[in-house]
């Protein structure tokens, strides 16, 4: 009796053991972080395609670029999609405790105006809000450059400030808001770059609306973020999959012409 006792106790801690190494397993919840439009839309449209495979995705949107990442280090998320890399590396904490598992697309950076048609008609002081992290305020900056409107400092680099104008012909001032703030606040301002998803969500087209807007050779990805170490888990594995499919690129291509694009 003691010796059955012993193999079924044996048996049982092998068993644990082989679910506990388990990483091949498929099944189960994966919760996912994300803002809105278009990253929780994504997201919405592959939940069949998963649940099929036996996840079940619950999608928990956000409305700002910081709690995301939080509640992923915090253990309250298993990913997180809404963010581009040289966001992700601008807070060394998040730097040094997630990474990108895979990018999906960009979301191209545009200049809107509620008061003027063109770039052109922006008169000379034109107030230009602009995003107030250091990835998408340099980001915004950077387009400026790009487009002939600005000079920046030759060592200003991804991060640059509106302390790192160089050169500024038509003397525009920057005001630093929130992302999430920036197309509520075109009417007080003479001219906006706002994100593509936060535009998206205004019902602003990135294509037709925008004065200017970054090329589709875009270098900010948007990524599904994890904890470090976490990349092949299973779960993100099938997620990846499910992006990355021609359905999410078809729907792309049809939802927000131009305004997002894949990069699969």
């Amino acid at each position: 009796m003691k010796k059955l006792v012993l193999f079924s106790l044996i048996a049982l801690l092998a068993v644990s053991g082989a679910f506990a190494k388990g990483g091949g397993d498929k099944s189960g919840t994966l919760t996912v972080g994300a803002t809105p439009v278009p990253h929780a839309e994504l997201l919405n449209l592959v939940k069949a395609d998963l649940a099929s495979q036996g996840i079940t995705l619950v999608v928990r949107e956000f409305n700002d670029y910081v709690q995301p990442n939080e509640a992923l280090i915090a253990g309250d998320l298993d990913a997180n999609f809404f963010q581009h890399i040289p966001y992700l590396e601008s807070n060394d904490n998040w730097k040094a405790k997630l990474s990108s598992a895979f990018g999906v697309h960009v979301e191209p950076l545009g200049l809107y105006s509620q008061k003027y048609k063109t770039v052109n008609d922006l008169p000379n002081g034109a107030s230009i809000a602009i995003p107030n992290d250091p990835t998408n305020g340099g980001r915004a900056l950077l387009l400026l450059q790009a487009k002939g409107l600005i000079t920046l400092k030759a060592n200003a680099g991804l991060t640059a400030t509106p302390q790192d104008v160089s050169g500024n012909p038509k003397n525009y001032r920057f005001t630093e808001l929130e992302a999430a703030q920036l197309p509520r606040a075109l009417g007080d301002v003479d001219a906006a770059i706002i994100n593509g998803n936060y535009a998206l969500e205004a019902g602003l087209n990135p294509v037709r609306d925008s004065l200017i807007i970054e090329g589709a050779d875009s270098p900010y990805v948007n990524i599904v973020t994890v904890q470090k170490g976490k990349e092949k888990d299973a779960r993100i594995v099938a997620l990846e999959k499910a992006l990355k499919s021609q359905k999410v690129k078809d729907y792309i291509q049809a939802t927000y012409d131009g305004g997002v694009v894949a990069v699969f």
